[in-house]
């Protein structure tokens, strides 16, 4: 793949930019720059990307980025000489090279998975402009295409090697100028490559033989245009929200859900546990003897060990450490932190809150296994420091060695691994501990009953109230309210197309945190009035249940818009599918056994018992 990429020498590639919303301002370093007249304005390159077709039901080829130049370097200086205001139309001959017929294989194999070439410049990705056929809106696509695979082209691909670059430009002052805007039309010029220099004339198409060697003229003209848009919203344009109400759809469908849980647990709480709660009250403890009956029954019994404590308590702990990251991430996201000028931040941010609020972990841990009847506190803070990290370093590494053996761009450079590692042990594992002995410290959270010492029978119980029947039910609601939003995140990780409505995201994901708690607590609430007392980890799976949706939508977002036909293509989406849903369900999971708990001491402390 490098040797192809160096054959391409005219094209600038980069990866895809995490977004942000909300534009109130910027981060240090991400100052506009002034260019003087006549200043050399640098383009740089970085990876080939797949991207989605122009047809509605097209489909996603690949997963994929492709390396190109030097796996050493992430972006490269590109060879064309743009310079403010100058070579205005002018058509440039690039560079004139020989491509094998293996390595035009490789690009007309490109060219058909529909892969796009990305350029930067200052700061800005280059885009192709294109509209909204549901709302007629025009908008900067980022990333333009390779070449042309769409009939009549679909038999035998034609290789893009012409760019007409148009820059936008704004002069805030006399002298200084921004640059606001970058599009990029391609075109394929066949025809003579080494004769004289014409970018207007009618000529073939290029195409690439793959039993021969190919000479390829690489050529562009580049064209300024003044344009009234600020510096301050020069991402207006490439931030597009396709068709909106589907979000507001969501983000409404998704409150509507949340309102009717409210109402019928407040219903639940307030007819049926009042009245509970009052029949027991009003019970003369005098009485010699005493007949209790629904969730009362097992009132000696709700607060035992469960199995494996330990696990549980590691889980929740790793649960709330990534609940405060979510947490953290999108008020940062909200607050307009998250530039897009600043390539890479989101993943910054989550990475540094993720190690930071180690101390979040190992406290709720240590808490919840003290609170669990658990003693082994050492072997506590060591798993929760360790355990969830291992294995989600794990997954990565070997995801990583599949990107490496495919010559991907994606793949992160060992440095950066060691600079993980170096993170995980200088800082979080540190942090877990000090919160771990905080958490046992403070000690277990005060139980207002009492636990017999023998424990008594559990009868069977109703099919839909059955682990994982309830489980499956459970998780339908949270995933109701946020499946819409899902299509658009999954399109942003693997469809290399920038996500930055983070408004409808964090209202999505505040109200499915609060829609998988009321789940939870109800789901709860019937088990126990089955005599079933064993609810810490029916809570956690409860709670999780979405997750197992999640994986259900990830698959058929396989099926339905990706065509993937490489072995490494398939095992890299199915390992980032997993990693999402393994964090998805520590998230809720956690939201849901937390919120049980705190329901369940609330409604054992509220009865009067012998």
């Amino acid at each position: 793949m490098r040797s192809a990429g160096r054959l391409i020498t005219g094209s600038i590639f980069s990866a895809a930019l995490f977004t942000a919303g909300v534009q109130a301002f910027y981060l240090p370093g991400a100052a506009p720059h002034d260019y003087k007249d006549g200043e050399k304005v640098d383009l740089f390159v970085n990876a080939l990307t797949p991207m989605l077709g122009g047809a509605d039901n097209a489909k996603l080829k690949s997963v994929i980025n492709c390396m190109v130049y030097s796996p050493r370097k992430r972006i490269f200086d590109s060879p064309y000489d743009i310079r403010m205001l100058e070579n205005n139309g002018t058509c440039q001959s690039l560079c004139i090279t020989s491509v094998p017929g293996e390595d035009a294989a490789f690009i007309n194999q490109r060219i058909l998975e529909d892969y796009a070439l990305n350029w930067l410049v200052d700061g800005l990705p280059a885009a192709e402009m294109k509209m909204d056929m549901k709302t007629g809106d025009l908008f900067f696509d980022m990333g333009f295409n390779l070449g042309n695979d769409e009939p009549p082209y679909d038999e035998q691909p034609i290789l893009n090697n012409h760019y007409d670059i148009v820059l936008e430009y704004h002069t805030p002052t006399p002298g200084n100028n921004r640059v606001v805007g970058v599009l990029v039309w391609p075109s394929s010029r066949g025809g003579p490559q080494d004769g004289a220099l014409d970018c207007d004339s009618d000529v073939p198409p290029l195409v690439l033989r793959e039993d021969e060697s190919n000479t390829v003229r690489y050529t562009y003209r580049v064209m300024w245009n003044e344009s009234s848009t600020p510096w301050a919203t020069r991402w207006d344009n490439y931030l597009h929200i396709f068709d909106p109400r589907i979000h507001w759809f969501s983000l409404i469908n998704s409150l509507v859900i949340v309102v009717f849980l409210c109402v019928m647990v407040s219903m639940i709480l307030l007819r049926s546990v009042s009245r509970d709660i009052s029949r027991y009250n009003a019970i003369d403890l005098s009485e010699d003897v005493q007949e209790d009956w629904g969730w009362k029954l097992v009132h000696g019994e709700v607060f035992r060990t469960p199995q494996n404590p330990m696990v549980l308590s590691v889980l929740v702990g790793n649960g709330a450490q990534l609940c405060a990251m979510v947490g953290v991430t999108l008020v940062f996201a909200l607050l307009g932190f998250l530039s897009p000028s600043n390539r890479g931040s989101l993943a910054t941010v989550m990475m540094v809150c993720w190690t930071f609020f180690g101390g979040i972990g190992g406290y709720v841990s240590s808490r919840v296994y003290a609170s669990l009847g658990g003693t082994d506190k050492r072997k506590n803070s060591f798993f929760t420091a360790t355990i969830l990290p291992t294995f989600v370093f794990g997954i990565v590494f070997l995801l990583n060695v599949f990107l490496i053996t495919a010559g991907s761009s994606g793949a992160v450079p060992f440095g950066t691994m060691l600079l993980i590692v170096l993170l995980w042990f200088g800082i979080s594992a540190p942090l877990s501990a000090i919160g771990a002995y905080f958490g046992s410290k403070h000690g277990a959270i005060s139980h207002p009953v009492r636990v017999n010492p023998i424990p008594r029978q559990i009868p069977p119980p109703p099919r839909y109230l059955k682990p994982w029947a309830a489980t499956l039910l459970s998780g339908i609601l949270p995933f109701g309210a946020a499946f819409v939003e899902l299509y658009f995140v999954l399109s942003s990780l693997f469809a290399s197309r920038a996500y930055y409505a983070f408004g409808f995201l964090a209202l999505t994901a505040g109200v499915v945190a609060l829609t998988t708690a009321t789940v939870t607590i109800l789901f709860t609430y019937f088990i126990l009035c089955a005599e079933e007392y064993r609810w810490h980890w029916r809570a956690f799976f409860t709670g999780g249940g979405s997750a197992f949706w999640l994986l259900a939508y990830g698959l058929f977002y396989w099926a339905s818009r990706l065509s993937l036909d490489s072995f490494s293509g398939v095992v890299l989406y199915l390992g980032y599918l997993l990693l999402l849903v393994i964090l998805d369900f520590l998230v809720t999971g956690t939201i849901g056994f937390l919120a049980t708990y705190w329901a369940v001491r609330r409604l054992y402390g509220s009865i009067r018992i012998d």
